[in-house]
């Protein structure tokens, strides 16, 4: 991690001087709100772009918070941005949330019940082995969970996890914490991959960062292996799936490596719509308090300003349940269940058998 933090403030002021002339770039180093104009015409960002996909699809428009970028400009913004908050993450979702994330999470993780595999032709559910694939996995505070229930509650020691992260400082500092807070058994039942998660066919281990001038997020032209078809009982995506550049190719390839009868699971933020006080009071607090809290806190003002726009930009209950269904998944009831009066919600698919 030593060789990793200096890595992680140089990536956003890199990326700026990238889209901005020089002078219309501000002195805060970790501004990331940009206007379509100057990213329009920045020539040189396009070439240093990892080729995450095909040019045409790479160009599709898409948002960045409240800016309007291409599909590659999004996925290096967005890596910039979390290989800047990276050491600092859970301590701002600790702060930002009064500390309910961690409430969402284990609900999200006892309801899913890892380990238990109730479809299994086992005769004790209990003892299948599984394959978890928790995706945008970053800092591990999912699949710790995750082993640790699978292994301590329902004492079902063939429980493997995947973490895996387009972002090389975040899976770093997971991969830190595991090594601190992880009994060997759990640390032995673990990997971390880089990989972006609209194309799991292109993936590898996690790599060290040795220098500062290294890129700290995924180059598919780096890669070593893949995901194959129908090989994971569980994925998961705990408050990442917004931050992606086409979510709806990522549900397509969540529901390819799937296997029938397997389970896709979002724990997202979403729309408090139905209580207009609880969400008038919750909108104030998220635009004025979060990004005064990151500058005060991790000296990153602009990068919460993005992920407080990035939950303002992302789809209604109705509309994401519409996009799971859209790609293939079976769903029950509403097919989402909200949380903290819609402040965040579960969303659940099960890929047919």
């Amino acid at each position: 991690m030593a060789a990793a933090r200096p890595a992680l403030r140089r990536a956003v002021p890199s990326l700026r001087s990238t889209f901005l002339p020089h002078h219309q770039q501000p002195q805060c180093h970790h501004h990331v709100t940009i206007s379509r104009r100057s990213l329009s015409t920045s020539s040189s960002f396009r070439n240093d772009t990892p080729n995450t996909s095909s040019s045409s699809t790479a160009d599709r428009e898409t948002h960045f918070g409240f800016s309007t970028v291409t599909e590659s400009q999004k996925r290096a913004l967005v890596a910039s941005v979390f290989t800047s908050v990276a050491d600092s993450y859970d301590k701002m979702n600790d702060l930002m949330s009064f500390g309910w994330h961690r409430i969402w999470k284990d609900h999200f993780v006892s309801t899913l019940n890892p380990g238990f595999s109730p479809l299994s032709s086992s005769s004790d559910p209990s003892s299948s082995p599984q394959h978890i694939l928790d995706i945008a996995g970053g800092t591990g505070d999912i699949a710790f969970r995750m082993l640790n229930h699978a292994h301590v509650v329902n004492q079902n020691p063939n429980v493997k996890v995947t973490i895996s992260d387009i972002n090389r400082a975040m899976l770093s500092v997971g991969k830190s914490r595991s090594s601190e807070q992880l009994p060997a058994s759990q640390q032995a039942a673990l990997s971390f991959i880089e990989a972006n998660a609209e194309d799991l066919t292109k993936t590898r281990p996690l790599q060290p960062i040795l220098s500062q001038q290294e890129q700290t997020f995924f180059d598919p032209s780096t890669a070593t292996s893949s995901i194959p078809d129908n090989s994971v009982d569980l994925y998961t995506v705990a408050f990442g799936i917004r931050n992606f550049s086409n979510i709806p190719a990522a549900l397509k390839e969540a529901y390819r490596v799937l296997k029938p009868g397997g389970v896709f699971a979002c724990l997202e933020f979403s729309k408090a719509d139905k209580h207009p006080l609880f969400n008038s009071v919750y909108k104030e607090w998220s635009f004025r308090a979060i990004p005064l809290i990151g500058q005060l806190v991790a000296g990153d003002r602009d990068s919460y300003q993005y992920l407080v726009e990035s939950i303002e930009r992302f789809p209604r209950q109705e509309e994401f349940r519409d996009m799971i269904l859209g790609a293939g998944f079976r769903v029950s009831g509403d097919g989402w269940e909200d949380l903290t009066g819609g402040v965040a919600a579960v969303h659940r698919g099960m890929k047919p058998r």
